[in-house]
């Protein structure tokens, strides 16, 4: 196994490590080092990429199982502020259907022959789930930053349902009955 699908099996391993330390009770400045851990996993996804391009290091392993580890690290971290009450559940929901959806898409294109990748608005969508998540995590209770958690949940929330209607209509093709 190559140093990039080691680091991606890293990240899935930091997901429970940052679950316990995130839900556990009454570990001090829990939520300070469950952000650091998520934070961690989230800067092994460029590692991973970036050494698998530069290296030509690219599997089908490290195809699958990359984007894999990061919807369950995202995923977990969503459910997580489910659970603590930090976020409706619905917005949740349409955020991961959104991530099924894709990922389904994918498979089928993959089936004809065609590669999706990620648009510039999903990358935005990434990031603006990223800091949401590490601000929720941190979760410090002054006006400023419950400002900051708002604003980037809702722009998570539109930029994941603008990406998902970006992929279906670019690629709509792709869904055709025509198209075998």
């Amino acid at each position: 196994m190559n140093l990039p699908n080691k680091i991606t099996i890293a990240r899935v391993f930091m997901i429970p490590l940052f679950l316990i330390i995130y839900l556990a009770p009454g570990i001090p400045y829990g939520n300070y080092f469950a952000a650091a851990v998520f934070v961690a996993a989230c800067l092994t996804d460029a590692l991973d990429g970036y050494l698998a391009r530069k290296y030509h290091l690219i599997t089908n392993f490290g195809k699958f199982m990359d984007p894999l580890a990061d919807k369950l690290l995202v995923s977990a971290a969503l459910i997580c502020f489910v659970e603590l009450k930090l976020v409706p559940a619905w917005i949740i929901i349409v955020i991961i259907s959104r991530e099924f959806i894709i990922s389904g898409f994918r498979l089928v294109a993959s089936d004809n022959g065609v590669v999706i990748a990620a648009s510039p608005i999903a990358k935005f969508k990434t990031t603006a789930q990223m800091i949401m998540s590490v601000l929720l995590i941190i979760n410090i209770n002054l006006a400023f930053f419950n400002l900051l958690e708002q604003l980037f949940i809702y722009l998570s929330l539109i930029l994941t349902v603008a990406s998902l209607i970006d992929y279906l209509y670019k690629n709509r093709k792709v869904l055709s009955e025509n198209n075998k």
